[in-house]
């Protein structure tokens, strides 16, 4: 599978470390419930097709990617800066 870096081109998938799911929001610190970070570390979809997920760029630019992939086909429809760049800062 290659993975097209925003910043480097379209790179093999050796160059990544897959961390999972781009969409779950961390619980606010303190204010959470024991339940909601149980929820927040342990449970995670596992769904089949369209998909967001974070990839670390270790092999290359060492930039955090969101990857919208079709988890039956692998099929990569979008690879985007998980942090947008602020205006003006060097990519």
């Amino acid at each position: 599978m290659r993975i097209p870096c925003p910043h480097c081109g379209a790179r093999d998938a050796q160059e990544f470390t897959y961390l999972g799911d781009a969409n779950p929001k961390r619980p606010d610190g303190m204010e959470a419930t024991e339940a909601a970070m149980f929820d927040y570390v342990y449970l995670r979809d596992n769904p089949a097709g369209r998909f967001r997920e974070l990839w670390y760029h270790g092999a290359g630019c060492h930039a955090w990617l969101v990857v919208t992939r079709d988890t039956r086909t692998h099929a990569i429809e979008a690879a985007e800066p998980a942090k947008p760049t602020k205006a003006g800062a060097a990519a």
